[in-house]
């Protein structure tokens, strides 16, 4: 790497890095190095009458206070931090102070992973630290952190910026308090769920991924090509039609934790890579599945927060069972004054007209009801209400409802103001299914390119016959949001989508070299912000020659620097 690429505190530890190697110690050491305990558990199981308990622990340096002979440094673990007592010696021994006085105090540097074997004892301040007894260097870090400093429980100089935070999420884990636990709350749901759907007798399974028609969902794809079956296939947007195979196959209950992909846009509850889970149970319908839906989100909540209510900004959510039913005319009918019950696709063209609302001729009946209720419904939903009975054009994978064949057997959980889970009494009629498949390619070849593809495979297992069946989807991401109080889908996904990183224009090398400007010295231009020929237009000749000698001789590059009239040369020569 070019060292002008590298900030002063970089090139300071990788001089570092060099010295280590040269005094034989190796920054990067491949052995194992055992542990015995974590930072966490040696404060909590610490008892000031018990002989000193021995330990080895491992982590990164967080903060330092050097002493003369003697300093604290402050340990980060994978659980937490603890104070570390280091005497010269101590760690050494014997003649040779070279670990301490060049290794620890010269050569280490915040964010270096050390490893400290010791012994547990209460300082005269009372904290709970190790006292160490040996100190072995496990790995360099040769990119400075960005280290949050915190004092009467106030933290300075925070690696807030989202941008930076989720692109390095590394480093956001390593110094932001808080973010791992979201993490760590993430994985106890994903247990608790699976817990509760095993204790059931359900089995989880794996489809496919890759798919030659992407179904179960109406969303936009993405779309690839198989070089080998030279034929184009989707990333799926939904695992339903897979499962409900299984059902056909002699399954009783499935479900499946996966990620699916919708080409769709981004914002804070959507990512367009996201996971979601999906159970199917035979022999059940959507009344059982509201009551199966309750009893494990009050179970997950418990285990993973131990209360039933999560506090979101300013709104307090219970989870506790039962949740409020309301049918999505009804809603429709009580946010915006119209009943559209019985109406027809112009009659609710017409009120969408009349609420002021953006609509095209792409949406059918269905999609303009969608966007009633998303448009003045949704939002208001903030404890979880299961909202049901959607007309039949929205759901064309959902058995018509008993009482009244508009409508389907079909819920969503809002939750917030979002919706948190789907589910239906699955449709299981062959000849119904393929007439609704029919009518989703008609709004197709309509413009509507969310509306579902005819499955043929899909409807050959269901003429096989498929018993009664519920089916749930819930989008884990969200569920995760809701369980720790976040706002942004970004802050529960370790690695969210991103645009590109911004990078500086610069000119190539030949455009420089076309003013006079000697190959070696574009960098050092560059270095000093001229990364265009247009950057170093009208600038004054002393000032640019002043810029670039500075830098050669700051970072010692020893060339040989231009006169100022050979500087005044390359900026006549620009047009």
């Amino acid at each position: 790497m070019n060292v002008l690429e590298l900030s002063e505190q970089e090139i300071i530890r990788r001089n570092s890095l060099n010295e280590l190697r040269a005094m034989g110690i190796d920054p990067y050491p491949a052995a194992e190095y055992v542990t015995n305990a974590f930072s966490t558990d040696i404060k909590a199981e610490f008892k000031d009458d018990a002989e000193p308990r021995k330990v080895s622990v491992a982590g990164r340096i967080m903060s330092r206070r050097v002493m003369g002979k003697a300093s604290f440094i402050e340990l980060q673990d994978s659980k937490g931090r603890i104070q570390v007592y280091i005497t010269r010696d101590d760690i050494c021994p014997g003649e040779n102070k070279d670990l301490y006085n060049v290794v620890f105090k010269r050569l280490l540097d915040l964010g270096d992973f050390i490893g400290i074997e010791g012994f547990v004892f209460r300082t005269q301040t009372g904290e709970v630290s190790i006292h160490a007894q040996r100190l072995t260097v496990l790995s360099k870090s040769i990119r400075p952190l960005p280290i949050v400093k915190y004092k009467d429980g106030v933290a300075y100089d925070k690696f807030e910026d989202p941008e930076l935070r989720y692109r390095q999420r590394y480093v956001d884990l390593v110094v932001n308090d808080g973010v791992k636990d979201i993490f760590l709350k993430r994985s106890k749901i994903y247990n608790s769920m699976r817990e509760y759907f095993n204790s059931k007798g359900y089995v989880e399974v794996e489809t496919p991924i890759l798919q030659s028609i992407p179904g179960g969902a109406t969303a936009r794809p993405f779309i690839t090509h198989h070089n080998a079956l030279d034929i184009p296939l989707y990333m799926r947007i939904a695992s339903e039609l897979y499962l409900k195979r299984l059902i056909v196959g002699g399954f009783e209950g499935v479900y499946e934790i996966g990620k699916n992909f919708r080409n769709e846009g981004m914002d804070r509850t959507h990512n367009p890579e996201f996971t979601c889970m999906e159970i199917y149970v035979a022999y059940k319908d959507y009344n059982w599945m509201m009551k199966f839906t309750e009893n494990m989100l009050e179970k997950i909540c418990m285990d993973v927060n131990g209360t039933t209510e999560v506090k979101i900004g300013d709104n307090v959510i219970s989870f506790k069972a039962p949740f409020k039913r309301v049918t999505m005319l009804d809603s429709i009918k009580e946010f915006t004054g119209y009943d559209l019950t019985g109406m027809n696709e112009d009659q609710i063209r017409e009120v969408c007209q009349k609420l002021n609302m953006e609509i095209d001729d792409t949406m059918g009946k269905g999609k303009l009801i969608d966007e009633i209720f998303g448009e003045f419904c949704e939002g208001n939903y903030i404890q979880p209400t299961f909202i049901t009975d959607y007309p039949i054009e929205m759901s064309p994978l959902t058995k018509k409802h008993r009482n009244n064949p508009d409508l389907t057997e079909r819920f969503e959980l809002m939750v917030n103001g979002k919706e948190l889970c789907n589910a239906y009494s699955e449709l299981n009629d062959p000849i119904d299914q393929l007439e609704r498949f029919e009518e989703q390619m008609r709004l197709n070849e309509k413009g509507d390119d969310e509306a579902m593809i005819i499955d043929k495979d899909f409807v050959r297992a269901l003429e096989y016959g498929m018993p009664p069946t519920s089916g749930l989807g819930i989008g884990m991401d969200r569920l995760v949001m809701l369980m720790t109080g976040q706002n942004t889908i970004q802050e529960v996904l370790f690695f969210p989508q991103m645009r590109p990183e911004k990078v500086i224009p610069k000119d190539a090398p030949a455009k420089f070299m076309e003013l006079g400007v000697a190959e070696e010295w574009v960098p050092v231009l560059q270095k000093a912000g001229y990364n265009l020929i247009s950057d170093m237009k009208d600038v004054n000749p002393q000032k640019l020659h002043q810029d670039i000698c500075g830098i050669n001789k700051k970072y010692k590059l020893e060339l040989k620097n231009p006169t100022v009239d050979e500087v005044a040369g390359w900026i006549e020569k620009i047009k």
